[in-house]
């Protein structure tokens, strides 16, 4: 799953590569979304400018990493479909594993290529790295109740719902949560 030296840059998937936005990526990206040096280096493209329109985790990323660039290695991913270098999507956990060892990760992929097992490959290998990290101990996942299909691919991993929020932007939202240990018993490690 992981490839070079470092262990953050590409989780290698089944048909996708997560690769890893560095804290100087992800700041120019926040400060010029559609600037193609972000990923064009890289040797793949994003014809459906993922993370350029519309809602994106860099707004809420970006400022944690100006403040602390070492919680970069817990954020942005891009989705990249092996097969044609494009970008289908990003993944990202909320932040480091908090005091009881829970990370929250957040996913988004490009309707063009939803309902073809892309996020749950993606969730997989980003559980699978973590679960491998120093004081990981829970994942946690959230989601609108009325989102059937984020429901059904998180229950689908054995997550039990454990509560409900509020979230400021999208309301109602239930929180599922699983122990790294079960992930691994059930989905194994990286």
């Amino acid at each position: 799953m992981e490839s070079g030296s470092a262990r953050e840059s590409v989780i290698h998937c089944s048909r996708l590569d997560l690769h890893h936005v560095s804290p100087g990526e992800l700041i120019a990206l926040d400060e010029d979304p559609s600037s193609a040096d972000v990923y064009s280096g890289n040797g793949f493209t994003n014809p459906y400018r993922v993370l350029m329109e519309g809602a994106s985790p860099v707004r809420w990323r970006a400022p944690q990493v100006r403040a602390d660039p070492t919680v970069n290695k817990w954020f942005v991913r891009w989705m990249v479909l092996r097969e044609t270098k494009e970008i289908v999507g990003s993944i990202s956990f909320h932040g480091p594993p908090d005091g009881r060892g829970m990370l929250e990760v957040g996913l988004g992929v490009h309707p063009v290529f939803q309902r073809l097992g892309f996020a749950r490959e993606a969730l997989l290998g980003m559980w699978q790295w973590a679960s491998q990290e120093a004081g990981v101990r829970v994942f946690r996942y959230t989601v609108a109740p009325e989102n059937t299909a984020s429901v059904a691919l998180i229950d689908s991993f054995g997550f039990a719902r454990v509560g409900q929020q509020i979230d400021p932007e999208d309301g109602p939202e239930d929180i599922y949560e699983m122990a790294v240990s079960g992930f691994l018993a059930t989905h194994g490690g990286g």
